[in-house]
């Protein structure tokens, strides 16, 4: 695993605030800041229905506490959603996009009628619909989401390839994925779309995030290639693992930066927790408390 910094490589920590940041964020934004001869936040608050302004402070309250800031104000994205809608509409406007009104409960029942299916993806039930039955049911107020046409965008594209630099060469399987979502009613545009725009916007060139984002990386190329917009590096990282070997997440109420600074641990304590990696191991497990 590189340890030191990519020679001029920009890098970002781009942190959704639904909740208080914990010993996984901070190795994160750590690796990042480590990788990247200069390092963005960037606050991705798309999804109204979870992201909390409060939330927003407390993270950088938190950052700023671990002894990490930063060379420019964070872009918030909530901020930016005209500059998303425009990529949309380009997108629809040559056919890639196609409006989809299943339900969870829809999708899961086509994909249960698919005996044998290899995999548990959307299997394009709305990808033929007539454009003018579509129309008259967005006219009629369904709801309805806006869906990548894989296939349709491939055949564009052309092969795919990108490079994680803790893993190598890796050929890209956007098809794995499905057609994904790229909007939808009350998330008007997806984190595949917002972060590859802003990550061209704002000249990453070396992408770092957990391992658990590595597949997620499939679609992000394959939007890269349809605007236009530069390949960066990537560096999918472990995770940090708790005591009973799950990955820390806000909704198994990980140990908190908050909590661990109000009980007394000093930022450089912190931030030795944040980095321990076994020998020969491919994940960070956060060692035993000791006070």
């Amino acid at each position: 695993m590189p340890s030191e910094p990519q020679p001029g490589s920009v890098t970002r920590f781009a942190p959704s605030p639904t909740g208080l940041l914990h010993l996984g964020h901070a190795h994160s934004a750590l690796f990042a800041r480590r990788m990247g001869a200069r390092c963005l936040l960037r606050i991705e608050d798309i999804d109204a229905t979870r992201c909390r302004p409060e939330y927003t402070q407390a993270l950088i309250e938190d950052l700023t506490w671990l002894g990490l800031d930063w060379e420019a104000p964070p872009r918030v994205q909530s901020r930016h959603l005209p500059e998303y809608r425009a990529t949309l509409d380009a997108l629809r406007g040559r056919g890639l996009l196609y409006p989809c009104f299943c339900t969870r409960g829809d999708i899961a029942g086509a994909i249960a009628a698919q005996h044998g299916a290899p995999t548990q993806i959307y299997p394009g039930t709305c990808r033929g619909l007539p454009p003018g039955q579509a129309q008259a049911r967005i006219a009629a107020g369904d709801a309805y989401a806006l869906r990548l046409d894989v296939a349709r965008a491939l055949a564009e594209t052309g092969p795919l390839a990108f490079t994680d630099l803790l893993r190598g060469p890796r050929r890209c399987t956007p098809e794995a994925q499905g057609d994904v979502v790229l909007a939808r009613k009350d998330v008007p545009v997806s984190y595949h779309l917002c972060v590859t725009h802003d990550d061209a916007l704002q000249g990453v060139t070396l992408v770092t995030r957990g391992e658990d984002l590595l597949e997620a990386t499939n679609i992000h190329r394959l939007l890269q290639a349809l605007m236009g917009w530069p390949e960066p590096l990537y560096a999918h990282h472990p995770l940090i693992l708790g005591a009973d070997g799950r990955r820390l997440a806000k909704r198994d109420r990980a140990p908190t930066l908050r909590a661990l600074r109000e009980a007394g641990a000093t930022p450089g304590e912190v931030r030795a927790r944040a980095f321990v990696s076994p020998p020969g191991t491919n994940s960070w497990t956060l060692p035993a408390r000791t006070d």
